[in-house]
């Protein structure tokens, strides 16, 4: 098993409850999540249910057949960044890429969040 992020991955649901979650729908334009995530990996997911506030970002186990996706870990939600019960209706299921596991580089170009202050990496170099 491999933790997995691909671009446009993206199915419908009808789960209701905290329970895994069906992946049913496919989307025009979108690839599903056995095409770009495949069977049996994880992969960091959201899910949104159409009008209403609910949604949840986590990371995610899909099955064997990839028709499943395990809520394995809620890294944030409408519910206090806990395991959302989600109501009826039709819910977008997607791979993204959570903020608070993103390295970027901020507008001077640093990156963000810094692994190393500069004087830790100097008393590294002289450590070695």
């Amino acid at each position: 098993m491999a933790l997995v992020l691909n671009d446009r991955v993206k199915q419908t649901s009808t789960t209701t409850g905290t329970v895994a979650f069906s992946l049913s729908g496919t989307v025009t334009g979108f690839e599903t999540f056995a095409q770009g995530i495949g069977n049996s990996n994880e992969t960091y997911y959201g899910i949104f249910n159409g009008g209403t506030a609910e949604f949840e970002v986590g990371r995610g186990t899909l099955n064997a057949n990839s028709t499943t996706l395990t809520r394995t870990e809620v890294i944030s939600s409408s519910n206090s960044d806990n395991a959302v019960n989600f109501t009826s209706g039709t819910k977008d299921v997607f791979c993204t890429l959570p903020a608070s596991k993103a390295v970027y580089l901020d507008a001077s170009d640093n990156p963000v969040p810094t692994l190393a202050t500069p004087g830790f990496a100097v008393a590294m170099a002289i450590a070695l």
